[in-house]
């Protein structure tokens, strides 16, 4: 079965985190603990282009990060990656580096930028169609992940001609546009301007990670589309960085699809990062499983789950579903949605279909 995976952290990997992810996962693990490479997720890596071809994860959505040091930010959040930046001018060096590890892929043939309804609907031929073949191009559509690397909102328009066709404002705590996970607040003072900047030019807009405030604050000022690329259920595990019901029902009325994460602590409840493991809480792929069902349940449907994995987002084995070796082992979800008595058609629109009927109204021609 065809697989989209609306959250992954590619270029991040490949550049910031120096991994070569045209290797095998366990060679991308054995090499960094030859290297002695310290950290959270060093050695314990899921992802690779192998992987997800194995895995049926033909297409997807690849993020620029590159986030601001802010002197405001929320302790806790100088993680690896997190927060690098002293200026804007660095995060937009840093993004517009991570678009070129991009564009080189595509010139290697690895993986394919979509940008447009025609591009997309020629992916999803190839890989839905039983024509992929062992060189057939992974294929993504372009997000940023928090928009600090976006100097200034008339900047925005720049970003679209790149090839940009999603933007999130918020990341953990707080940026240049809005306030994110773990903090109180809005946006900020451009981040109406921001948003009226992306919907001249036809850009989507992604709510994960929005504060509360900021969320309603941006819904409210924006009539675009929205999904949520990687976004879990605060009624089964209460924490900020989750969305209310109240929230998924508002999405819903929006046409937006939201992505189940795969991140263990947004799966079972009172898991500490850094202390808690995967063998204590039992976390697994039925974990997922639940989150999807919440969604549907909320929706009265199926059209409105979708997969936003978020298997690189920095963290490994250490804090994914412990049925998890790697991204290549998705097809295990479609048993467990299998034995819950989804049929193969609502299992098919939370594998890829949402996301694929979502890009297709919004994708300019």
């Amino acid at each position: 079965m065809l697989f989209f995976d609306a959250h992954l952290d590619l270029a991040w990997n490949g550049v910031d985190w120096n991994r070569d992810l045209k290797l095998e996962v366990a060679d991308i693990r054995e090499r960094e603990k030859a290297l002695n490479l310290k950290g959270k997720a060093r050695g314990a890596n899921t992802v690779s282009y192998p992987a997800l071809r194995r895995g049926g994860v033909g297409l997807g959505i690849a993020t620029l990060l590159a986030r601001l040091h802010r002197s405001d930010q929320a302790p806790g959040f100088q993680v690896q990656g997190f927060n690098r930046y002293e200026d804007m001018a660095g995060a937009f060096g840093s993004a517009r580096g991570q678009l070129a590890y991009y564009e080189a892929l595509q010139e290697e043939g690895v993986l394919r930028l979509i940008s447009t309804k025609g591009q997309l609907a020629e992916m999803a031929r190839a890989w839905n169609g039983g024509v992929a073949t062992a060189e057939t191009p992974l294929g993504f559509i372009l997000s940023m992940e928090g928009a600090d690397p976006i100097i200034h909102p008339r900047q925005v328009e720049s970003w679209w001609k790149w090839g940009l066709r999603v933007v999130g404002p918020a990341h953990y705590g707080i940026s240049t546009y809005s306030h994110g996970t773990a903090t109180p607040g809005g946006l900020m003072p451009l981040g109406p301007e921001l948003l009226s900047e992306m919907r001249r030019v036809g850009m989507v807009l992604d709510v994960t990670h929005l504060a509360d405030q900021a969320f309603d604050e941006a819904l409210d000022k924006y009539d675009g589309p929205v999904l949520a690329s990687h976004h879990n259920c605060r009624a089964l595990v209460p924490d900020q960085r989750q969305l209310t019901d109240d929230q998924i029902r508002r999405l819903i009325q929006r046409g937006a699809v939201i992505g189940a994460a795969f991140d263990a602590w947004m799966l079972v409840p009172r898991w500490v990062r850094g202390k808690t493991t995967v063998e204590e809480t039992g976390v697994a792929l039925r974990h997922v499983a639940d989150h999807i069902d919440h969604v549907c349940q909320v929706a009265g449907n199926c059209r409105h789950a979708a997969l936003g994995t978020d298997l690189d987002g920095g963290f490994g084995a250490e804090q994914s579903p412990g049925d998890i070796e790697t991204i290549a082992d998705l097809p295990k979800l479609v048993v467990i949605l299998k034995s819950r008595g989804y049929s193969v058609a609502d299992i098919e629109q939370i594998a890829h279909g949402n996301w694929i009927r979502f890009f297709g109204e919004h994708l300019p021609d």
